[in-house]
């Protein structure tokens, strides 16, 4: 859905899916920045709550404003996800990283073919209380391995024997895409909640953040939610900032 100002200008923009995996519709609201506080994000609210009927209705809203908590709080409105972007400079990361890995755990990259399955399930337990991607299917994968921009050299698995522990999975978005210049991203990073506590996830980070530097990328960003403290903090300590926030706002009828 399309909101225009009086000269014809988009004001504003909506979309709303028919669900997310947990029964709720899914939508999006954007308001251009002069066409805020005109009512433009309340006509387009309500057609989003036209649509999503009698199901709860989950609205991303981009940027924590507090124009999104004065429209939302009042119509029954509640906070159920804060997505974060972080981000961090390359310049500063270590171009050969001696990780501290476990004893007899070693570090290889994805085996197209080979390694699919053991993936899939080290990733659903990894992220078995994840909305999205806890739930990823050997079809999901199957997409991402097609993508134009996979690469298995930029993909790291941690193997203890035949045992998979861990992974750090990353991307490099071309230029325009996040920026000027291509930007590295830490895709997903997961470990197996019973390799949880050895250093894994920072040994994977500086691996992964080697290989992107080592492309010659100035940048790197991720995604990670706000309530996931364990994670935050990790990025915290690998040098990654708070870039940008997104909220997802729901409401049972």
């Amino acid at each position: 859905m399309l909101a225009t100002s009086a000269d014809g200008s988009l004001a504003g923009y909506a979309r709303v899916e028919r669900g997310d995996g947990t029964g709720d519709a899914e939508a999006e609201l954007v308001v251009a920045p002069g066409a805020r506080r005109q009512g433009v994000g309340r006509a387009l609210l309500t057609r989003l709550e036209e649509l999503a009927g009698d199901r709860p209705l989950r609205v991303w809203a981009h940027g924590d404003l507090p124009g999104s908590a004065e429209l939302a709080r009042p119509r029954g409105y509640q906070r159920a996800r804060v997505l974060l972007q972080m981000r961090r400079d390359l310049a500063g990361v270590d171009p050969e990283p001696r990780p501290r890995l476990p004893e007899g755990v070693s570090v290889r990259t994805f085996r197209p073919g080979r390694d699919e399955q053991a993936w899939l399930r080290t990733n659903a337990r990894a992220f078995a209380s994840h909305p999205e991607q806890g739930s990823w299917t050997a079809e999901d994968l199957g997409l991402r391995l097609a993508e134009p921009w996979f690469d298995p050299a930029g993909f790291f698995l941690a193997w203890h024997g035949e045992r998979l522990l861990g992974s750090h999975w990353t991307k490099v978005h071309p230029p325009g895409d996040e920026g000027p210049e291509a930007v590295g991203e830490v895709y997903v990073l997961g470990i197996d909640p019973d390799a949880q506590g050895l250093g894994l996830g920072r040994a994977l980070t500086d691996v992964g953040l080697a290989h992107l530097r080592g492309l010659g990328l100035r940048q790197v960003l991720l995604y990670v939610d706000e309530d996931n403290i364990a994670a935050v903090t990790l990025y915290e300590r690998s040098g990654f900032t708070r870039h940008a926030v997104d909220v997802s706002w729901r409401r049972t009828p």
